[in-house]
């Protein structure tokens, strides 16, 4: 009965703002009196003009405020109004006290019947406090549904710069900024009047007059059992139906309770897309024209039925208090939010406090600590004249300290040239040592040449070798052969012949080689002399660095597999027997 009374108020409020020409809050008693008669009339209260007379009955003759009339109107009107007037009738009544007043028809693009719906939407959508507004979301929520209503797309974009020009200084609209915003088509371009009346219709049905759903359909009769086409209107507890949409010859209804039910049936008789709505008392067969549209029927009145099992109000209204409860807890937790910051500014201002407290604090702190600072310093002048007696004494011990300084830094200079001389010593020292490595590195090198030469001389002989044993093998297989042989032998006796050219080749490179080995040597025995002299330069100053002696300085002859396993002389004897040898055959 609290939500009733409330939407209620908001009409009469529109009634008694008219009627308050001078905008002073009040209305004339006499303008009271016919509003009072007319309410009771179309609420389907019963008047009591006594209690009318007797409520305004006082010395003041002037007009009354909205808080005088309140208490009469709780009492004797609203108080006493049960749910079985006409709401239209109602709105009607007060749309008629206030549209003269404020409506501006010339400037609008829709008829003053669709400014009357939306009159009765707005206070539908309105919050409940007064002046009446309704506040950026429910106006957004109320153009989506016009906008599908028309069947076009809501354009988001044009809507949040229509909410950044909105006045900051204002909440929301009044319901004249709300008509006006609807007729002069900015969210509806492109939209005939037509268009615009037709969905404003349909958004009224459904969120003032409770339409769930409406349409036209199949009914079978009870009694003849014939088919005939109604219009049907589901609201929250009944589906009626009538002959036309013009809603004027009304041929019954439906009651719904949480026992009913809704099935589909097969095709039959002729008829498709038939559902059966099950009733206390009555079954109702009905077909719709598709399926489409019998499938949304039958879901729409299921979840009416649902929501009567629950005690739940229609979607709408549900989707509202929804929404209206979101904006308080958004508002008190914006409330909150300033009562923290309020706090907050009232914590730092302490603070600030605090730490002005503080710097006096420190200033005075400051202050005691320049007296403290004087007489620091007066005490420092006095020590000063104190100290000057030992720091003469201190500067004859400084002065004995640096004479033996002086004669600690001449042992020093010294010390550090003797190392000099050392150092220079050890340098003199390690290029005598790359010169003996060097040595070395030269007669590896002719020891390498002499062993590649041996092997050469030792692959010649074995090629000679080879060539002599073919040649013996050719003379002992035939005679018949011989004179062949004999050419075969005159060209290998030639061949022989290089080689032994070759063989006094290799002969006459190895004796360079001994000769540049032997010159190699005699650098060998320079250097090591030289290491030998600068060794007992070395043992003069305490032994500080040990030389490297070489090796044996023997003649051996080397090959690649070490040294040889005879002399020089051994092999030159060898080398004339095979010479001999060579020669008898």
């Amino acid at each position: 009965m609290g939500g009733l009374k409330d939407e209620l108020l908001k009409a009469i409020w529109h009634a008694f703002t008219a009627l308050d020409l001078d905008h002073s809050g009040k209305v004339s008693k006499s303008q009271l009196k016919v509003l009072s008669h007319n309410l009771c009339t179309v609420l389907k209260v019963p008047h009591d003009p006594v209690a009318l007379e007797e409520h305004f009955r006082d010395d003041d003759e002037g007009p009354v405020s909205n808080q005088g009339y309140m208490p009469y109107l709780n009492k004797f009107i609203l108080e006493k109004v049960q749910d079985n007037f006409d709401k239209i009738e109602f709105n009607r009544m007060c749309w008629t006290l206030c549209v003269k007043k404020n409506l501006a028809k010339s400037l609008l693009l829709i008829t003053e019947d669709d400014a009357f719906k939306v009159w009765v939407i707005f206070n539908f959508l309105s919050e409940d406090k007064y002046p009446l507004i309704i506040v950026p979301e429910e106006i957004e929520y109320l153009l989506k549904k016009l906008t599908e209503a028309m069947g076009g797309g809501w354009q988001q974009e044009e809507f949040e710069n229509y909410k950044i020009n909105f006045d900051d200084s204002k909440d929301g609209l009044s319901v004249w900024e709300l008509i006006e915003l609807i007729g002069n088509g900015q969210f509806s371009k492109g939209m005939d009047r037509q268009t615009v009346s037709m969905a404003i219709n349909e958004v009224f049905n459904e969120l003032i007059l409770d339409v769930l759903k409406q349409g036209y359909m199949m009914k079978k009769g009870h009694r003849r059992k014939n088919w005939t086409e109604r219009w049907f209107v589901l609201k929250p507890n009944i589906i009626s139906y009538y002959v036309s949409e013009d809603l004027k010859d009304k041929k019954g209804d439906i009651l719904l309770d949480e026992n009913c039910c809704v099935e589909s049936l097969p095709d039959k008789d002729g008829k498709k897309c038939l559902f059966l709505i099950k009733c206390f008392d009555k079954t109702f067969e009905i077909s719709a024209s598709d399926k489409k549209k019998k499938q949304e029927w039958i879901q729409a009145i299921h979840s009416t039925i649902h929501l009567l099992k629950l005690g739940n109000p229609p979607p709408h209204k549900e989707a509202r208090q929804r929404r209206k409860e979101l904006r308080k807890k958004l508002l008190a937790e914006q409330e909150e939010l300033e009562r923290q910051m309020k706090e907050l500014q009232v914590a730092n201002e302490n603070k600030q406090q605090e730490l002005e407290t503080v710097r006096k604090k420190l200033e005075e702190a400051a202050s005691r600590a320049a007296e403290e600072e004087k007489k620091r310093l007066q005490t420092q002048v006095e020590l000063q004249a104190r100290f000057s007696t030992e720091l003469e004494r201190e500067k004859l011990i400084r002065q004995q300290m640096e004479e033996q300084v002086a004669q600690k830094s001449s042992e020093l200079e010294q010390y550090l040239q003797r190392v000099r001389e050392l150092e220079d010593m050890y340098l003199k020292l390690q290029e005598a040592l790359e010169d003996e490595r060097q040595a070395r590195q030269d007669e590896e090198t002719v020891r390498k040449l002499q062993a590649r030469l041996l092997e050469e001389e030792s692959s010649k002989r074995a090629e000679l070798e080879k060539w002599h044993s073919e040649q013996q093998q050719a003379i002992r297989t035939t005679e018949a052969e011989k004179q062949e042989l004999e050419n075969q032998r005159a060209v290998k006796e030639q061949a022989l012949q290089e080689a032994v050219e070759q063989l006094r080749q290799l002969e006459l490179e190895r004796k360079q080689a001994l000769e540049q080995y032997e010159g190699v040597k005699k650098k060998l025995e320079m250097a090591t002399n030289k290491t030998k002299s600068w060794k007992d330069k070395v043992a003069q100053h305490e032994g500080l660095i040990r030389l490297i002696e070489p090796g044996s300085k023997n003649p051996h002859l080397i090959t690649n597999w070490g040294p040889a396993a005879f002399t020089q002389a051994e092999l030159e004897e060898r080398e004339k027997s095979w010479k001999g040898k060579k020669a008898t055959e």
